[in-house]
């Protein structure tokens, strides 16, 4: 299984802040034992966002997009509104798994927007932008995740 990962951020895409979430997102998708096959750092423009998770999705270098940032209320937060306008079908229980599991750990786990979704054969996750919050959502999906992408390779 491949991943690509993106972190969605201005101040990390313009080098003003370092990017501890796109490897944080990068080991966890280890774990599960996928091959990173790119990692990309972009800045909170939507039809930039649109453009990265076509070109992944649609060049057939992933089973998975993993993002990390943009999913809270901030006016800039614009990856789950990115991700719905690319995606064929959306999973809503992935996205509500992540935010049951981020439950235990804050109090702020329902700010969270984001979405996940399939575009052709490739499940798209919107993960937290905080790096320890990554693997606290992640953990809601641990499991599901090698299933889904087996699913959508059948």
């Amino acid at each position: 299984m491949r991943a690509a990962i993106i972190t969605v951020s201005d101040s990390r895409a313009s080098g003003e802040a370092e990017d501890r979430s796109g490897p944080e997102l990068a080991a966890f998708a280890g774990e599960l034992g996928f091959e990173i096959a790119a990692r990309e750092v972009v800045p909170d423009e939507q039809g930039l966002i649109e453009e990265r998770l076509r070109h992944l999705a649609d060049g057939a270098v992933c089973e998975a997009i993993l993002t990390t940032g943009g999913t809270g209320f901030a006016p800039r937060d614009v990856t789950p509104e990115a991700t719905r306008a690319v995606i064929d079908r959306e999973a809503p229980g992935i996205a509500e798994a992540m935010r049951v599991a981020s439950r235990d750990h804050t109090s702020l786990w329902m700010v969270s927007r984001g979405v996940c979704g399939v575009r052709g054969a490739t499940l798209i996750v919107n993960f937290p932008g905080n790096p320890k919050a990554i693997a606290e959502a992640g953990e809601g999906i641990r499991e599901a995740l090698p299933h889904a992408i087996g699913l959508l390779g059948s």
